[in-house]
């Protein structure tokens, strides 16, 4: 077995379900790779799918789970772990970045870890699994993956509004207000953002593509420093 596939048994290994191989090297495509390689697929159309299975997985999930909450509570949490920075918290747990198949430009601005990219191939991956081992397996996959965000309720918001919720817990733990900086880099059609937060002796980075997005994702990193203290 060539190093290549033994990387990819230990990926699916984490996932849990055995995926056809060549639907996780098309799950595993990021357009940008595509691209590069002559307009070959890519995973977009698998993120299609896999969209549509998580919410559906997710609603039946907080549905029977949590018979007191009305529609506004759980379409809040849904919102919450469905969204792209839940949705990278869980790719990074499996180790899913080194996988990714991207093209030069996105290597060079650190693709193999942005939020989005790491969200939409977590998507992909869930489609692929839908075609490869049906709707049931893909759904417990789907549920075991992101258990750890639905057993804390205190993340539905943070992933919601990190900046809000950073906030919100340096003013109960009586900590100077978060404080952001950002810089871009890249040319102009490709700018990739790195943002900064400090609150109090916390001081944490996040990237994205805009800048609203890196202050996000380093707002959350910021969030679960100080909620761990708290």
């Amino acid at each position: 077995m060539t190093r290549h596939n033994v990387e990819r048994s230990a990926l699916t290994e984490k996932l849990g379900v055995d995926i056809d191989p060549e639907l996780l090297s098309l799950a595993l495509t990021h357009r940008s790779f595509a691209y590069e390689n002559g307009g070959i697929a890519h995973n977009e159309r698998l993120e299609f799918l896999g969209d549509s299975v998580l919410g559906q997985a997710v609603t039946v999930r907080l549905f029977t789970r949590h018979p007191d909450l009305d529609e506004g509570q759980l379409a809040k949490r849904r919102a919450g772990v469905v969204s792209t920075i839940a949705l990278a918290e869980v790719a990074r747990g499996i180790g899913l970045g080194p996988h990714v198949r991207l093209g030069r430009g996105e290597i060079l601005t650190g693709g193999h870890d942005k939020d989005s990219i790491l969200a939409d191939t977590m998507e992909a991956i869930i489609g692929a699994t839908y075609l490869s081992a049906g709707p049931d397996a893909a759904t417990a996959m789907v549920l075991r993956l992101i258990e750890p965000l639905m057993a804390d309720p205190a993340r539905y918001g943070a992933a919601m509004d990190p900046k809000t919720s950073l906030q919100e817990i340096a003013a109960r733990l009586s900590v100077p207000a978060p404080t952001y900086s950002v810089e871009a880099s890249g040319p102009d059609h490709d700018r990739r953002f790195t943002a900064t937060v400090r609150v109090g002796d916390v001081v944490t980075t996040g990237t994205g593509s805009s800048k609203k997005q890196a202050e996000m994702a380093a707002a959350l990193t910021a969030w679960r420093e100080l909620d761990a203290r708290a």
